[in-house]
């Protein structure tokens, strides 16, 4: 394959460019031997002759272990130094930092395997110190003129990530002391704990050493491990529970320096329809040499390096196949299930071309993961349950990516294995073991998913979350366990697909077909494009489906982009979803829980199955001033886009208010008195419902919870102003006061029921929906129509309340304390927005289910 002419572009340095030499012609009539006099004087005094001789080198190679490989290592044991052997000045390299052994704790992000960022750098000799340079890759001038070049090289900063005292030489070969920069927080660890409020540390050298085992050098890649101690005075919580002495937290940094790719790769040119990762800005590259009829910004698409051996062939093997590893420390059989879910990216690689173009293996014994060598699926434990990612090292200037590397957290399997246990209720008399059975096969079906899509990203895939609206077409959505009500039993045989769907085979060809000679690469891909849409098939990216970053907790409105939801109804599934809850709740009992284990673990079981509806009201909201999009070309065919009907609208409105339905909300006495409190040597989880009752298990705060996440999305501003610009256009649409309006008439209208437990959820539920609409209100974010229609029906509210005060009806018991608390609170917002007091219950965790 043709090289890029990214690659032609000379690597000039402003020490080494011809206009920065001395020039005797230039200094016009100062006589030469003066000058001859100063520059042997400056040389003189920028090279220490002591460094540079021949013994001092000598004796440092041969008192030392060496490490022979892309950067030549030198271990002096006497010293407990690391040197190494610079050979090739301004040649650039690859370099990046990793946490070989991290903290363990989720909430940090300080994982076993966590990669820092990818730099292109350089080694700079200047004087007697070799500086290691970042180069600024993201501003370019891709083109053959030396001024156009500089110009910009010389308009945006480079970064000096380490200087070096050059500790000896010879023969244009200089060696430096790498002790303190291995030893050093190169991956900013003391400043995100200080971010994260836990505390202030510094690295401790004297309880810091390099890990030699770790250190190994290879023809194209050096590996540098260090064992690091950081010190300080902790002031958070999380570091006390994962640390014996949270004083001190030693961990280990990796360090590696990366022989940069030859030229034999085409960086392939990003399309916003490919499903493929665009890396937002920080993969963009800014190119001023640029035509002007051409956009400044380019972006390249992140894809592993794969050509066939017979490029005229249909079917072909790979020169060199993409090969992952699964660590050896993941136990059986869910090390098993990542080598099966890992491997289905074989199919979408064979509809592509490519036969066995892609392969899963057990990494060997005497592997490090860290090592670039290696594409690694690694299984990484936490003291919480938390998010799984699929990170790639790439060449910065090309998005090739060089590594891959899966961090899979250990204690999601274990979750699955809770959302089984209480949808299934199993155990019971005689059916523990076949329960085991069923319940892990449940769990395994969810990790071979989870597999594959990690090791989609680092593909280079992107989310693609209008996957469930399609029939389940692509590992790369977040997929909520498709489970049916038949026969009056529940059906968990389809929770999960199996193998790779339509979308994962369309993008993978587009990004990794290589083509016959004589084929225009362009004009192939934009068929491959043009075939997927003509298939029915969609994409939504991350950006447009989690919280809007252009208003931080706004909604999103693409009713096809939703987290953990399934079909191509979101409202239909969350009524079905719905009745699937019922069941289930009806149901519960203490055969959630196996024999022996305290009774109190069934709250762990009940929290996932109360709250399974809670993904599918997000993606019912979408419905709500939804407006579907795609990511359109100019020529291409597609809508851009399409506001959603009024019925459908209206139909997505009346099913988020049933789930507020006390009736709906509301546990069983029988349920209630089987959750004791906690016993002793029980750990408190955030997984639990939030409690207002002491130890004891609070069935109402619980019902808050529910209540919340669907109130958060109703009276979400951002959804709110959409449903007033929808309305302005077209008005047949609802406009949020009116959603305002069958919110309180479905709650605070609602008969007051006389039932002593459903009139106390019932004015729970009351409670939230005015504390939404405070929120409302008070949120500064808001525009001025969005909180003048909170503010004036919280007026009417108070209104309506006082009336019922006023009349002489009898209130069933707590009513008329509720209304009068109401009125007050409304008064106080009507005086002071700011003195509100908004009440909130902690809703336990939800993503990652």
């Amino acid at each position: 394959m043709p090289s890029s002419s990214l690659f032609a572009r000379p690597l000039v340095t402003p020490l080494t460019r011809p206009d920065f030499r001395w020039s005797f012609a230039r200094l016009g009539a100062i006589p030469q031997a003066v000058l001859i006099a100063v520059v042997l004087s400056f040389n003189a005094l920028s090279v220490p002759v002591a460094h540079s001789s021949t013994g001092s080198y000598e004796e440092i190679v041969n008192t030392s272990e060496r490490k022979s490989g892309f950067l030549n290592l030198l271990w002096r044991e006497s010293e407990g130094k690391l040197y190494a052997e610079v050979d090739a000045l301004d040649t650039p390299f690859i370099y990046y930092t990793s946490l070989s052994e991290g903290v363990g704790s989720n909430d940090l992000g300080l994982d076993r395997g966590r990669l820092g960022d990818t730099q292109l750098v350089k080694f700079q000799k200047t004087g007697n110190r070799i500086l290691l340079i970042a180069l600024n890759t993201k501003y370019v001038a891709n083109t053959d003129n030396p001024a156009e070049q500089r110009a910009v090289r010389e308009a945006f900063a480079s970064s000096v990530l380490w200087g070096f005292e050059i500790v000896a030489e010879h023969d244009d070969r200089f060696l430096i002391d790498l002790t303190d920069m291995a030893l050093s927080d190169a991956t900013n660890v003391t400043a995100l704990l200080e971010r994260r409020n836990e505390g202030k540390y510094k690295v401790d050298t004297s309880r810091s050493v390099v890990n030699l085992p770790r250190t190994k050098a290879f023809p194209d890649n050096t590996e540098v491990d260090a064992l690091v101690t950081l010190t300080g005075s902790p002031s958070g919580k999380i570091l006390r529970t994962v640390s014996p002495d949270a004083t001190a937290i030693t961990m280990h940094f990796h360090h590696s320096f990366v022989r940069l790719p030859d030229d034999g790769y085409t960086p392939l040119p990003y399309d916003p329809r490919a499903g493929f990762i665009d890396g937002s800005d920080s993969d963009l590259i800014y190119d001023y040499a640029s035509p002007i009829s051409e956009s400044v910004t380019r972006g390249f698409a992140r894809r592993h390096r794969l050509q066939k051996v017979d490029p005229e062939a249909a079917m072909s093997r790979a020169v060199e196949p993409i090969v992952y590893y699964v660590d050896n420390g993941v136990p059986e059989p869910i090390r098993g299930a990542l080598i099966e879910g890992a491997s289905w990216w074989n199919q979408a690689f064979e509809a592509a071309g490519f036969n066995d173009g892609f392969q899963v293996k057990v990494l060997p014994e005497d592997a490090d993961p860290m090592d670039v060598r290696y594409n690694v699926i690694q299984w990484v434990h936490r003291s919480t349950r938390g998010w799984s990612y699929g990170m790639s090292v790439r060449d910065p200037r090309t998005q090739e990516i060089i590594k891959g590397h899966v961090s899979l957290g250990s204690l999601r399997v274990r979750q699955d294995y809770l959302i089984a246990e209480g949808l299934l209720a199993p155990y019971k008399d005689g059916f523990e073991d076949e329960a085991e059975k069923i319940l892990t096969e449940f769990s395994l079906a969810r990790i071979r998913q989870l597999s594959a899509h990690e090791v989609g990203h680092t593909l280079g895939l992107e989310h693609n979350f209008a996957a469930s609206a399609d029939d389940r077409a692509s590992v790369m959505d977040y997929p909520y366990p498709y489970v049916e009500l038949k026969n009056n039993q529940i059906d968990i045989s389809d929770a999960y697909r199996v193998g790779m769907g339509a979308w994962d085979k369309r993008a993978i060809t587009w990004g990794y077909s290589d083509f016959p000679s004589g084929v225009d690469d362009a004009a192939a891909r934009a068929q491959i494009i043009k075939d997927t849409l003509a298939m029915g098939l969609s994409f939504v990216a991350d950006q447009h489906s989690r919280n809007d970053r252009f208003a931080k907790g706004a909604g999103p409105c693409h009713t096809r982009g939703a987290l953990w939801d399934n079909g191509a109804d979101p409202v239909a599934e969350l009524n079905r979803l719905m009745e699937l809850r019922t069941f289930v709740l009806n149901n519960f009992s203490d055969a959630v829980i196996q024999r022996g284990q305290p009774m109190a673990k069934i709250e762990e079981v009940l929290v996932p199955a109360y709250l399974m509806h809670r993904y599918q009201v997000q993606a019912a909201a979408t419905v709500l001033g939804g407006r579907d999009f795609t990511y359109a070309l100019r020529g291409d065919g597609q809508v851009p886009t399409a506001t959603v009907d009024a019925n459908k609208q209206k139909a997505a409105l009346d099913a988020l208010l049933q789930t507020l339905d006390p009736k709906a909300l509301v546990l069983r006495p029988a349920l209630v008195k089987l959750i004791s409190p906690r016993p002793p040597m029980s750990v408190d989880s955030r997984e639990l419902f939030p409690r207002e009752s002491g130890y004891l298990f609070d069935p109402v705060a619980a019902a808050s919870t529910a209540a919340q996440l669907t109130l958060a999305m109703i009276f979400d501003s951002s959804r709110a102003t959409r449903l007033n610009n929808q309305r302005a256009l077209d008005a047949s649409l609802p406009s949020f006061d009116e959603v305002i309006e069958a919110t309180l008439s479905a709650t605070w209208m609602s008969s007051p029921d006389a039932d002593p437990a459903l009139g106390l959820v019932q004015r729970r539920v009351q409670t939230d929906v005015l504390s939404a609409l405070a929120s409302l209100v008070t949120d500064k974010r808001a525009g001025a129509e969005v909180r003048s229609q909170a503010h004036a029906r919280a007026g009417m509210l108070a209104q309506t309340l006082e009336g019922r005060l006023k009349s002489k009806r009898a209130w069933p018991e707590g009513w008329r304390p509720h209304f009068e608390y109401a009125v007050s609170r409304i008064k106080a917002l009507q005086k002071s927005a700011e003195a509100v007091e908004l009440e909130a219950a902690t809703v336990p965790p939800g993503s990652p289910i």
